[in-house]
C-alpha cells in the first residue's frame, strides 16, 4: 500500500473514535439544538478537515523527518536512562506531560508575537468554536508544534512510550477543550484547562486572547502570569478581525500584506 494511503488509513482510524465521542457529547449537551449547531459550524469544520488532510497526510512525512532526525542525533545518557527506568510509570508519565506542556506553553505564547502570529492566526479564525477547531493549524504552526513540544523530553531521553502516551492524552484533551460546551470543570478547572478557559483564549477580544496558553494544565499559565478566570466570559464570541477562510485562504493567509504591518495580540504582561 502506498505510504500516503497508509497514513490516510491510520488518520481515519484515529479520528473515528474521537468523532464518535464528541458527537455523543454534542447530542447529550445540545439535544434538540445539536443539528443547528452542526450546521452553523459546517463550513469551518470542512476547512478544519481540509487542513487535517494537508498537515497529517500530505505534509506529515516532510514534517516528521527533521523531528526524527533530532531524536536520532541525541545521545541518551546511561544515567538518565537508568533514572527513568527506576521511576514508577505513572510518575514518569506525569513528568513527561509537565515538560511537554512547558515547551508547548512557550511555543504557543511566542506564536502570539509578531512574526509567528501570521501563521497562528489560522488557529484562531473559527467563529463557531467546536472540537474540530483543534485541527485548524497552518502547516508552519503544525511543524513548530511537532518540533518544539517534545524537545525537552527528547533531550532528557524519556522512554518513547511515555512521550507517546503523554501526547495521546494531550491530543484527546485538545479536542475536549475546543468543544462547544461552557464547562469550567469546577475545582478541577484550577489544575486542568477547561473548555471555558480555552474558549477565553479564542475570544474575539485580542487583549484577552493573550491568556490561558496551556493545553492540558493551568500550571504554567499561573506561574508565568497569563492565567485568566473564564467564569466572567462564558460563551464569549470567538474569531479574529480578518475573519474565517477556506483551506486555500488559510494556507495563503500568512503572506498577506496586513501581517507585515499589523502587530500580533500581545500577552497580558503583568496585567493578570
Amino acid at each position: 500500500m502506498p505510504a500516503y494511503l497508509t497514513i490516510a488509513r491510520d488518520v481515519a482510524a484515529t479520528m473515528l473514535p474521537v468523532a464518535a465521542v464528541f458527537v455523543l457529547v454534542a447530542l447529550a449537551t445540545k439535544r434538540g439544538e445539536a443539528m443547528a449547531a452542526a450546521l452553523r459550524c459546517r463550513r469551518e469544520a470542512a476547512t478544519n478537515l481540509g487542513l487535517l488532510i494537508v498537515n497529517y497526510i500530505l505534509f506529515a512525512p516532510l514534517m516528521l523527518m527533521p523531528v526524527l532526525a533530532v531524536r536520532a542525533a541525541l545521545p541518551v545518557s546511561p544515567g538518565l536512562a537508568e533514572l527513568w527506568s527506576a521511576l514508577p510509570d505513572l510518575l514518569l508519565l506525569v513528568l513527561a506531560i509537565l515538560l511537554i506542556e512547558l515547551a508547548a506553553y512557550w511555543r504557543h505564547r511566542i506564536e502570539h508575537r509578531p512574526g509567528l502570529w501570521r501563521f497562528h492566526a489560522t488557529h484562531h479564525a473559527d467563529e463557531e468554536l467546536h472540537w474540530l477547531s483543534v485541527l485548524r493549524k497552518h502547516p508552519v504552526s503544525k511543524f513548530l508544534e511537532l518540533l518544539i513540544d517534545s524537545l525537552p523530553v527528547l533531550l532528557l531521553g524519556f522512554p518513547a512510550w511515555s512521550i507517546v502516551a503523554a501526547q495521546l492524552l494531550r491530543s484527546w484533551w485538545g479536542y475536549f477543550i475546543h468543544s462547544d460546551v461552557p464547562w469550567t470543570l469546577g475545582p478541577l478547572g484550577e489544575i486542568l484547562v477547561s473548555p471555558a478557559a480555552h474558549r477565553l483564549h479564542h475570544i474575539r477580544d485580542e487583549t484577552l486572547m493573550g491568556s490561558n496558553y496551556g493545553n492540558m494544565l493551568t500550571l504554567w499559565d499561573r506561574l508565568f502570569g497569563t492565567w485568566l478566570d473564564p467564569a466572567p466570559h462564558l460563551g464569549c464570541a470567538t474569531g479574529i478581525a480578518e475573519g474565517t477562510r477556506g483551506v486555500w485562504g488559510e494556507l495563503a493567509r500568512p503572506w498577506e500584506a496586513r501581517y507585515r504591518r499589523t502587530p500580533a495580540p500581545e500577552a497580558l504582561e503583568g496585567a493578570l
